[in-house]
């Protein structure tokens, strides 16, 4: 039988088209261009699998290049951050590159357009330069600077460059067309002057350069063959073709742009300036919020690089736009994580049982497999006593048949331990159940062989030893927004839409083998869901975030 051949995506049928009319597989080369002007989100990390997944594919070089032209908002913290989150993802880069490694070069070219007659120097404000660029329907009119002379503009061009003038006095525009349907080739602007301190050349320019001018100049500078964009940019395709018209040399490679389609994802927001809100606000503790959609975040709340490298697998790439639900992230998590995650026992709202019949001060120590998933994993002792917590919504004094769960004169196992049958309870004041007294029998013990321990009993309850059990804190994530597009209401601001309930911080109850646990650590809690180790732990004290629930809880919400 021939193998199943992986149907290909519309990125890729254009690269095998391009292989087969004249591009050589050495002249392939891509880029991840992220700007450091924030951290990435789960959007950006669609990108880098799609940029580095084709790396992987044709074995060529991928570029991870720092589009830092805006030093007003950019950072070395965020160009730390996004190495991070690309290297966490398992993907090494050839080449670290920077838009402002180009400057230079990028001056040299404008004053060549200059030269040309394909760029001048404008002096109106940015409100009449915006007024005089007409609309889709109507043509613009050309500024009464556009016919300034040649010597003109280069002297005006290099005193913007040596900050001889004030931020706003003029800017360089492209000469194209005033009429063209194309909004974005009514003469662009190309640089715009600005006194302000660049991450990384410090105060050496006055004049950045515009992300038009940048981009596909910056593609050929490192002989990018496909420079993958997201939809937005299908208009600028134009104006980044015109200027390496002005520009590439025949005997070079000449860098073509494509356009994919955003995936947006459920219940969340993936808009920077939204992040920054959220930040901001104190709506959520930081970037690296587990509930933010941040790959920082998604780390510390305990995903994996590959649930996410499969979830954007699964969901490809395409030419419309749509909106993804989070349920599919989460399920690749899971996926994962079943594999992976040992299994240990915890108890969020602890309910004391006391075996009756077991001496007072006896403790055993009992087998547990570790991960029923993986063979290797091996097993470990946990300790079994006289007292226990087991969770309060496993015990109910009445009960119908279906619930398998301890009550009154009924019985249960105790996970890799013996079966328990409920006696009798006691109450406080109020009538809450504190204590439930159990009888055990001692021939029922998970392993034995024997004759009672193969007996069936429907429910099995997970359960830690009262005097060994140590105690965490535990952070019950939820969703960030109660709503699916929460920045899709045109009447209503998407911070409206902040659950409340998004997190809830309690103290658990947990086996002592994970006294030891490491930050990062993740762990199936049985029959709650999946957890990690969080960075604000300490020798002193454990804490745990909740990263999904074993199953999709909030697809039952919904469907009520």
């Amino acid at each position: 039988m021939a193998e199943d051949v992986k149907s290909l995506n519309f990125i890729e049928h254009i690269i095998e088209e391009d292989l087969r009319s004249g591009y050589a597989k050495d002249d392939l080369r891509f880029r991840f261009p992220p700007e450091p002007n924030g951290y990435l989100h789960i959007g950006h990390a669609s990108s880098i699998c799609l940029n580095f997944g084709l790396g992987l594919r044709y074995n060529a070089p991928v570029n991870l290049r720092f589009d830092d032209t805006n030093p007003t908002k950019e950072e070395k913290e965020y160009v730390d951050a996004i190495k991070e989150d690309v290297a966490w993802l398992g993907y090494t880069w050839d080449q670290e590159c920077y838009a402002s490694d180009y400057f230079q070069q990028l001056y040299d070219w404008a004053e060549e357009l200059i030269k040309k007659e394909k760029a001048y120097v404008d002096s109106q404000s940015s409100e009449e330069i915006a007024n005089q660029k007409g609309t889709p329907t109507e043509a613009g009119k050309e500024s009464p600077y556009r016919n300034r002379s040649v010597e003109e503009n280069l002297k005006l061009f290099e005193g913007m460059k040596n900050g001889e003038f004030e931020e706003g006095a003029h800017v360089l525009r492209a000469k194209i067309d005033m009429a063209s349907p194309n909004m974005l080739m009514r003469d662009p602007v190309m640089y715009r002057i600005l006194h302000k301190a660049h991450h990384r050349t410090n105060t050496d320019w006055c004049i950045y350069p515009m992300y038009d001018w940048t981009h596909g100049e910056s593609d050929y500078i490192e002989q990018v063959s496909h420079s993958l964009c997201t939809l937005e940019f299908l208009p600028h395709r134009e104006l980044y073709n015109w200027f390496l018209d002005q520009l590439v040399d025949s005997d070079k490679l000449r860098p073509k742009q494509r356009e994919f389609a955003r995936r947006n994802l459920s219940h969340t927001v993936v808009s920077k300036r939204k992040l920054l809100q959220l930040v901001e606000s104190g709506a959520v503790e930081g970037w690296d919020d587990p509930r933010m959609p941040t790959i920082s975040g998604l780390r510390r709340r305990g995903y994996t690089p590959e649930s996410i490298r499969n979830f954007a697998d699964t969901i490809g790439i395409a030419k419309r736009e749509n909106v993804v639900d989070v349920s599919l992230l989460e399920f690749h998590l899971r996926e994962h994580l079943n594999k992976i995650a040992p299994r240990v026992m915890a108890v969020l709202n602890p309910l004391k049982v006391v075996i009756t019949n077991y001496h007072e001060g006896k403790e055993e120590w009992l087998d547990a497999e570790n991960n029923p998933e993986d063979e290797s994993a091996g097993t470990r002792k946990i300790p079994f006593s006289r007292e226990l917590y087991i969770e309060q919504e496993d015990f109910r004094e009445e009960a119908n048949r279906k619930f398998f769960r301890l009550k009154l004169g009924g019985e249960v196992r105790l996970k890799n331990g013996y079966i328990i049958k409920a006696e009798s309870c006691s109450k406080d004041s109020s009538g809450n159940i504190t204590e439930v007294q159990c009888s055990y029998d001692p021939k029922s013990k998970s392993g034995s062989g024997t004759e009672e321990s193969l007996r069936k009993v429907k429910g099995t309850l997970h359960w830690v030893s009262v005097p060994h059990a140590i105690t965490a804190e535990v952070r019950l994530y939820d969703r960030l927004f109660t709503d699916a597009t929460p920045d899709g209401h045109k009447e209503k601001d998407f911070m409206e839409f902040v659950n409340p309930e998004s997190l809830t911080k309690i103290t658990g109850y947990l086996e002592p083998s994970l006294q030891n646990a490491k930050v990062g650590d993740r762990f199936q809690f049985q029959r709650l869901g999946y957890f990690n180790v969080d960075k604000d732990s300490s020798d002193e004290k454990l804490v745990f975030n909740r990263t999904v629930t074993l199953r999709d809880t909030w697809a039952k919400l919904e469907q009520k």
